[in-house]
């Protein structure tokens, strides 16, 4: 313990030396002595520093608060690096979003919608959605690169208050409960490899669970380069397994088993509700198409890796969706699909034979390397929301050596485990999926707002206005249709969690209270974690 006081300390004596050098800030930021005698801008031991300010692009030389948040840089001693390039956002795109969806999402798809065609039309709609959809979000991570991705365009289009409520029903629901779903598939495919007879044990796919997120949480804390390694490796072990698929449907087609596919649009046509709920299933098995915005401090030049990486990355997984639909209604009929609780394991023993258990592995790997993606994403969250002192001071520190957000990725993973000891696949995506897209359209509505709010900021890339207002069209659908044909108090209880937030924001954010303990409690994990922060939050006028 004696070592990392000390390896501290000698950390923030030589960071608090060049903040007080660094005399072309042009802003007085008070300071705080600490326990050693130096002096530092707030408590904690550590690196501190105002960011510098910028000039309103219309020439009027007035100061204003950038569109950026005061993001790590390299003045800083400790610092996100850009270390991600473009092969490796689009492995982050890709291999979030391929994950347990497309292997279990489309007897669901079916159910819901009743028809083959109408079912294929929203797998395809669900892909061009999203695409839309992170098109937008590439403008508005251009024009703010900074992590965080929702919460940092809040901020900058309606404030804090807002930013506030989603970085609280995010860090504590949304990415928790997304990493819970992907893992809880994980140790259920996993399981099964070893399970034949009967329904693998609950309470084993549950534990098989927990230790994927402390495998995935060990891989990220321990290095950025790592964490992506392993999602580059399995993001192409994925492909691999979607050709295998792919190849398999293209060669019983060749065989003349087109039978599944001709009439198509038989069967009623579902309702305006059940589409909506059709869209979730279909959304949840894309989800992951605006993880890499989460991440932008660690792009090596996000103005082209960013757009590039989604115009790449979400295209190929479309196709790849559209393929293997095609392929699974070659090998087996649709009520074989619907009935069948793994699809693709259904699959592999129809074109597979001896090699069947293929498909498992295959989900199992998919599986990990989108959690690995996820909890990626956010720990990103979790550090830019609590470095604009949104969250625990704490949860914005970056470890000392390794230059990993280690405790939002631990927080994150807490809460995660939580609920994969007290949740269902199920009830998590349902919830999962009405809540996002509160706050997608949301973010469609800040990059509108901002046109016209803020017209003079530069934005490397820039898409057609109409491309935001179809996506937030589509998001109040996709919101209000279930509540109006089917109300479920499950929707209630959503939009009151979101609104309970304010209870903490109020105290703890707006008026600033902090109760005394804290300061001791953000030195112990400190000390223990061997993390300080970045940067302070800069003051403009």
């Amino acid at each position: 313990m004696r070592d990392k006081i000390s390896q501290l300390f000698c950390l923030q004596k030589n960071a608090c030396k060049n903040n007080s050098t660094d005399n072309n800030r042009g802003h007085n930021v008070p300071t705080k002595t600490t326990s050693n005698g130096t002096m530092c801008a707030n408590g904690s031991l550590g690196t501190e520093g105002p960011e510098a300010p910028e000039t309103d692009s219309s020439g009027t030389g007035r100061m204003r608060k950038p569109l950026e948040r005061n993001g790590s840089t390299q003045n800083h001693v400790v610092h996100l690096e850009r270390r991600l390039g473009l092969f490796s956002g689009v492995a982050l795109i890709v291999g979030t979003m391929i994950g347990s969806g497309i292997f279990v999402s489309p007897s669901g798809l079916l159910v819901r919608t009743g028809s083959v065609g109408v079912s294929f039309i929203i797998w395809l709609a669900c892909g061009v959605l999203s695409l839309l959809g992170a098109l937008a979000y590439a403008e508005l991570g251009t024009m703010n690169t900074s992590s965080g991705a929702e919460w940092a365009y809040f901020m900058d289009a309606y404030g804090p208050a807002p930013a506030f409520l989603f970085s609280w029903v995010s860090t504590l629901v949304l990415k928790p409960s997304q990493m819970a779903i992907i893992c809880l598939s994980f140790a259920q495919y996993a399981v099964e490899a070893f399970v034949t007879e009967c329904d693998p044990p609950r309470g084993v796919v549950k534990m098989v669970a927990l230790v994927a997120i402390v495998m995935i949480l060990f891989v990220n804390c321990y290095s950025v380069n790592l964490g992506m390694a392993v999602q580059n490796v399995f993001t192409a072990a994925k492909l691999v397994a979607v050709v295998v698929v792919i190849c398999g449907g293209a060669w019983k087609l060749m065989q003349g088993n087109t039978q599944h596919l001709s009439n198509a649009f038989n069967g009623p046509m579902p309702n305006v509700g059940a589409i909506a709920t059709a869209f979730y299933t279909g959304l949840w098995a894309y989800d992951g198409w605006n993880n890499l915005n989460y991440v932008t401090e660690e792009i090596k030049n996000p103005s082209k890796n960013l757009p590039r990486s989604i115009i790449i990355g979400i295209p190929l997984v479309t196709l790849c969706y559209a393929l293997i639909n095609i392929s699974y209604l070659a090998a087996m009929s649709p009520q074989e699909m619907i009935e069948s609780e793994a699809v693709a394991v259904t699959f592999g023993n129809r074109i597979l034979g001896a090699l069947a258990w293929l498909m498992p592995l295959s989900v199992t790997i998919s599986t990990f390397g989108s959690a690995n993606g996820t909890l990626f994403a956010a720990g990103r969250l979790c550090f830019a929301a609590s470095r604009e002192g949104h969250l625990l001071d704490i949860l914005s520190y970056v470890h000392v050596r390794r230059l990993t957000p280690a405790p939002g990725l631990i927080f994150h993973s807490l809460i995660a485990s939580a609920m994969v000891l007290h949740g269902t696949i199920d009830s998590l995506i349902d919830f999962f999926s009405f809540t996002a897209w509160i706050f997608y359209g949301g973010a469609m509505l800040a990059l509108i707002v901002m046109r016209y709010t803020k017209p003079n900021y530069p934005r490397p890339y820039k898409v057609p206005i109409i491309i935001p207002v179809v996506v937030l069209v589509i998001s109040v659908y996709l919101v209000a249709a279930p509540i109006f044909e089917t109300p479920r108090v499950e929707y209630l209880y959503a939009l009151l969690f979101i609104f309970a937030g304010l209870i903490f924001y109020v105290p703890f954010v707006k008026l600033g209270m902090t109760p005394r303990f804290m300061n001791k409690v953000t030195l112990f994990f400190q000390l223990l974690l061997e993390v300080v922060p970045t940067s302070s939050m800069a003051m403009f006028e």
